[in-house]
């Protein structure tokens, strides 16, 4: 199913009731704590492995279980995608971090039957001042989303925020920012991936209405070259075609009457 056939395929973004909401918030809980410990853990000689472990005993100390773990055969807790690897990137003992590297973590966990998704992007040691640029737009791209997931917006109104944000800050930035191109935020709930999938850029207006209790994982992937990717032999880390670094941050957020509730917050 193409992305514009996604788009149409219902008239609401699928709802929560208030009590479910505080469900997956204290899944999203437990993501933030790992993301929390795996950002303390990181540093220059650690292995992207040995953080896969600290992310997963987090999680099941709090009772939930890791949902990326097995999820299509996908072999560990978190994905850790290093400079030019935009997402999917899996933990490696060999994979050694190094002052300057980007990381991008991006981590899941399901709680009584509820999924919380949530991802970071952090630099070991000093970044250059366009690596730092780079991670930092794609947060505000991410804030930009967030503040569009209001009642009567539309699906494509968070994606064209998230758009507008990545474009004003090329001009502030004074950098070429790439939005990855086909991969972008989705549905959650019961399920980690669920319809429908929201574009990192778009027109607005269209797709399904907002509405109380809709909730949408929010994660837009900029790069510093293009918004180009290939998939790497392991089939899943996906890397930038042009080799250009990326950074990808995500919250799981939902609707409500008083405006918008982040659900991956400690």
């Amino acid at each position: 199913m193409g992305p514009l056939t996604r788009l149409r395929s219902r008239r609401v973004v699928p709802q929560r009731s208030a009590g479910e909401l505080d469900a997956m918030a204290a899944a999203g809980a437990v993501v933030a704590a790992a993301l929390h410990a795996v950002r303390a853990a990181a540093g220059p000689g650690v292995s992207s492995l040995s953080l896969d472990k600290i992310a997963e005993s987090v999680i099941r100390e709090a009772g939930a279980t890791p949902s990326f773990l097995g999820y299509h055969g996908y072999p560990a807790t978190i994905c850790a995608s290093v400079n030019d690897r935009v997402v999917h990137g899996i933990p490696s003992a060999a994979e050694i971090l190094a002052p300057g590297d980007l990381v991008s973590i991006d981590c899941g966990a399901v709680l009584e039957g509820w999924h919380g998704d949530a991802a970071i992007t952090f630099g070991v040691g000093t970044l250059t001042s366009a690596d730092e640029a780079l991670s930092q737009a794609t947060r505000e791209s991410l804030e930009a989303g967030i503040a569009a997931m209001i009642v009567g917006n539309r699906l494509t109104d968070v994606a064209h925020a998230i758009e507008m944000s990545t474009r004003a800050a090329q001009i502030r930035y004074r950098l070429a920012f790439g939005i990855v191109q086909g991969y972008g935020g989705h549905g959650i709930g019961r399920h980690m991936h669920m319809d429908p999938f929201l574009p990192n850029e778009g027109a607005p207006g269209r797709g399904p209405l907002l509405a109380p209790g809709s909730v949408l994982a929010i994660e837009p992937m900029l790069t510093l070259g293009t918004g180009k990717t290939v998939v790497l032999d392991d089939e899943w880390t996906v890397r930038t075609a042009d080799g250009s670094r990326a950074a990808h941050w995500e919250h799981t957020v939902a609707v409500t009457e008083d405006g918008p509730r982040i659900l991956t917050l400690a």
